[in-house]
């Protein structure tokens, strides 16, 4: 299968080349092999950008990708992350199951292929990254490049703290049985851990035993040495996938994108023989359309497109920056999206079959314990109660012995199969505790807790690419930083000043702060720099000179759909999320919280102190406000470089 994808895409690629030598105009443009970029000779057809000969320079030494393949392996390594495994089904359970999908194709057309096509012809076009590419286009939009770059630094510090977990899970993964199948002993050995048994063996294991964390935001606690080993180790292994740039990059995808495939297709075929796996798929099909009318389905759909594709972290400019300058953008950001889209309904199909069998087994488990004790409570014959006639028999204790029934209800749980279905969970404890608590169930669970928490680390390693390139491209591009210092010193810097401040999330709050980094570091952010992106193409740059760039490169002119979609459909849809979540905020009022409560064993909800506060302002302040500064630092030198020049003259 992931052989098969990468064949397809290679002959794709091959065919379309193959046209593009007969049917690129001879006039100026962009042409060239390995290490291309030269401009044309003679001047720019009308509207071109004017590239001066330092850039120039930088172009020709640019690295590029292998081939083509390479690259779309790189962006669906990048894009297909863990939002497609952990958040998607999610979404399906909340809102309507099958009928999720509507609005969600829907802001794929309209929101999802204009944008990521968009960023990937800045990046071809200007070849530069985040930071450059916005300043070519006009010098008040470095900020916007800066912007990106602040955004990708916020997300990798703490990003890789998954990478952590699951390493840690991966190598608790090879023990027998595995150790959050049962809960420990106590220190007297004479029964369970206490904070254990008013939860489950898996909560247990992840919030005392992963992350032994603390009751609240307000107490930090120390440094969890073993979860700070697996920070480094996640780090190193980062560093060595970028360390010479695309040439190792490059390597490291084909293992990244692929594998996790041949994961979901070996939990594909378990999943749906696993006992209960058709209640999760039939929930997940059948589809409740009155969600339709819900305003938060189509929120939400718009969202997981917008972030699901990675739009806005100046990864997909820095990767297409890469690209030979005919490298057609168009096919590969239609490939990128569609196949992004339907891993997320494939790993939707995986993750409601191990629903399935969750919940089937939990809902007979809680009838098995009903019965037996309503047979040790009334003395019946065994065998007397069973699943199918355990109502009628409930009925008939409850008129024949009264008394007795009343005492006995409290301990009586009422099991629902479609309450255990409508369970919904997302995040952190889809992937580590739901996930966790299906897999010790099933036959040889080591072997399926070794492939699921592999792939975690795939998806993971992946993303996080495509995240220090959107820091190291600009940093590279540099010439004052790649004059002084190897490419290897300036990603060996930035992967351990990471790490460094990475230690915060291995403290017992640590996840507390994680949380913060992840609801509020990038959501405003993020919809304020894509909306800018859209409106400097179209509106400053201009799309009719946008759309020359383009057919120089690729070959043909640009279709209506896109032209619509970039200049009104999409900057329309951006404002609207924008407006929602900024309202959403407004209206919430005290920003809370869930903290772990061990004696009760379970979440509550709880304000953030004030400094959390502070700390959520500032990581919103601290990337939006660098498009004004930009525009404002440009402006003040302009003027001063000016004041300069007539006061010589």
């Amino acid at each position: 299968m992931c052989l098969l994808i990468r064949l397809v895409i290679k002959k794709l690629d091959r065919n379309w080349q193959a046209c593009l030598h007969l049917s690129l105009p001879s006039e100026p443009g962009w042409r060239g092999g390995r290490g291309a970029g030269r401009a044309p000779a003679g001047g720019r057809q009308d509207g071109a950008a004017a590239v001066s000969a330092r850039q120039q320079e930088m172009e020709k030494a640019r690295p590029l990708w292998d081939n083509p393949v390479q690259f779309v392996f790189a962006c669906i390594s990048y894009a297909v992350g863990l939002g497609n495994v952990w958040r998607f089904p999610y979404l399906c359970q909340m809102y309507g199951g099958g009928g999720f999908l509507i609005p969600y194709f829907i802001m794929l057309i309209v929101e999802g292929m204009p944008l990521l096509y968009l960023e990937l012809a800045v990046g071809q076009r200007m070849r530069q990254g985040s930071i450059g590419a916005w300043k070519i286009i006009s010098p008040y939009l470095c900020g916007v490049g800066v912007a990106s770059v602040v955004v990708s630094f916020f997300l990798s510090m703490y990003y890789n703290v998954i990478n952590a977990w699951a390493f840690w899970y991966l190598f608790h993964s090879f023990q027998d049985p595995l150790p959050w199948a049962t809960c420990p002993l106590n220190s007297n050995r004479t029964g369970y851990e206490e904070e254990c048994e008013k939860t489950s063996s898996t909560q247990y294991f992840w919030y005392r035993q992963t992350l032994n964390i603390s009751p609240s935001l307000e107490t930090s606690g120390a440094v969890q040495w073993e979860q700070a080993l697996c920070l480094m180790l996640a780090w190193l292994v980062v560093y060595l996938c970028i360390l010479r740039g695309t040439e190792s990059t490059g390597k490291v995808v084909y293992v990244t994108a692929s594998l996790p495939y041949c994961v979901l297709i070996i939990y594909l075929i378990r999943g749906l023989t696993l006992h209960g796996a058709v209640n999760g798929l039939i929930y997940m099909f059948t589809p409740k359309l009155e969600q339709l009318s819900n305003p938060k389905a189509w929120i939400s759909a718009a969202t997981q497109i917008f972030f699901s594709l990675g739009l806005g972290f100046g990864s997909l400019i820095a990767f297409a920056s890469y690209n030979e300058p005919s490298n057609n953008c168009e096919r590969h950001a239609i490939i990128v999206s569609l196949i992004n889209s339907a891993t997320s309904i494939f790993a939707s199909i995986v993750t409601f079959s191990i629903y399935g069998f969750k919940a089937t087994f939990n809902y007979e488990s809680c009838i098995n314990r009903v019965i037996l004790l309503l047979l040790n409570a009334f003395d019946l014959e065994e065998g007397s109660l069973t699943a199918d006639n355990l109502s009628e028999m409930k009925d008939y204790l409850m008129a024949a012995h009264p008394q007795e029934y009343a005492q006995l209800l409290p301990q009586l749980k009422n099991c629902s199969l479609e309450a255990e279905l409508d369970t919904a969970v997302q995040g952190t404890g889809l992937a580590f505790i739901v996930y966790s608590e299906a897999i010790k169930n099933m036959e040889v669970s080591q072997l399926y807790s070794v492939l699921y928490f592999v792939m975690l680390l795939m998806l993971g390693i992946g993303s996080m690419l495509g995240n220090t390139a959107a820091i190291l491209t600009p940093l590279t591009d540099s010439k004052l930083i790649a004059s002084r210092f190897p490419k290897e010193v300036i990603s060996g810097v930035v992967c351990f000043i990471n790490c460094i401040i990475g230690l915060i999330f291995t403290m017992e709050a640590g996840n507390y702060w994680f949380d913060i980094f992840n609801d509020y570091a990038a959501t405003l952010s993020l919809l304020l720099i894509v909306l800018v992106e859209t409106i400097a193409v179209c509106y400053i740059y201009g799309l009719r000179r946008f759309e020359k760039d383009l057919h120089t490169m690729i070959g043909r002119k640009l279709n209506w759909y896109w032209k619509v979609m970039w200049a009104f459909a999409s900057p329309l849809l951006i404002i609207s999320l924008f407006i929602f979540y900024l309202t959403d905020y407004i209206l919430t009022g005290t920003l809370q919280y869930q903290a772990w409560d061990a004696t009760q064993g379970q979440l509550v909800t709880k304000d953030y102190p004030g400094y959390a506060l502070a700390m959520i302002g500032l990581l919103v302040a601290s990337s939006t406000m660098c498009i004004p500064l930009g525009a404002l630092v440009t402006f003040v030198r302009k003027r001063l470089k000016r004041e300069r020049v007539s006061t010589v003259a």
